[in-house]
């Protein structure tokens, strides 16, 4: 039993590094130093959250809508500043939320709930990569699914979803939109990250690497630029599922909705329109 705890505490140990890192560089150590370890950490993921979607937002926002205007995205399919602003006012409200459950799942791995293991000397490299894969499928089932039902149910999708789908236009979808969702529809659709812990063994730095990468692929898929890399669910997906609301349900790659009939293809649909176009014209 003492090898165990010992063992946990390399976890406590690793957050409390972490908290050090963030916190120590943004804050006086006079406001978090005094707090308990899961209050640290929950401030730890908003400061680091907050900051991840303000950088990676306008970064994204400065590359396609300034370097690169009418290179891919013409100027009249640019969102207007203030559809931006009212999506960062939506994701900074559920910013606390959402990482919360970042936050639980670190209290988790740290009381020994989880398959988590602290040092990737622990495992096989194989056995690393092989474990983030399946981690990364089961992640992409759930929250296939999670977002399906979050449309199908229509109470769910009335009083939670519906908050992220008044973006449904080109010209109104931003890589800001990538967080403007209800806080617990944010939430359910992050909770396979943590389900998955109970059934893959997985690396603690991974998986708080792979949940922070959400804030990162959720600004990207949301840019309207298409990018033809199969099997990833590139914007141009993703952009047809809000015109839609019933394709392309997937995260990270178009699979699940292959397997499950939901899947629309973003070039298919140019050539539909093409021939719609044409067929008027004549």
């Amino acid at each position: 039993m003492a090898v165990d705890a010992a063992y946990l505490m390399q976890f406590v140990d690793e957050t409390s590094f972490y908290n050090r890192i963030v916190l120590s560089h943004l804050l006086p150590s006079t406001l978090w130093d005094p707090l308990p370890h899961f209050l640290q950490t929950w401030l730890r993921n908003y400061l680091a959250g907050t900051l991840l979607y303000f950088i990676s937002g306008f970064l994204w926002c400065f590359y396609i809508y300034y370097l690169k205007l009418n290179v891919y995205l013409p100027k009249d399919a640019i969102p207007t500043r203030k559809a931006m602003l009212l999506q960062i006012y939506v994701a900074m409200k559920a910013m606390p939320w959402y990482t919360l459950l970042p936050t639980v799942s670190e209290y988790m791995i740290e009381s020994g709930w989880t398959k988590c293991y602290s040092r990737v000397g622990e495992v096989s490299w194989i056995l690393y990569f092989v474990s983030i894969a399946t981690y990364l499928v089961l992640v992409e089932f759930g929250i296939y699914w999670m977002h399906r039902e979050l449309h199908d149910i229509k109470p769910l999708y009335k009083y939670l979803h519906a908050t992220h789908h008044i973006y449904n236009k080109q010209n109104t979808l931003s890589p800001f939109a990538g967080l403007a969702f209800h806080p617990l529809d944010g939430i359910l659709q992050a909770v396979p990250h943590v389900v998955a812990l109970f059934i893959v063994p997985i690396h603690f730095t991974t998986h708080l690497g792979l949940l922070f990468m959400e804030a990162i692929w959720t600004a990207n898929i949301h840019d309207c630029i298409h990018a033809n890399i199969w099997p990833v669910m590139a914007a141009g997906y993703h952009t047809i599922h809000h015109n839609t609301y019933k394709h392309n349900y997937g995260h990270y790659t178009i699979w699940m909705d292959w397997m499950f009939g939901s899947l629309r293809d973003p070039l298919l649909e140019e050539v539909d329109n093409n021939k719609d176009s044409s067929n008027k014209a004549e």
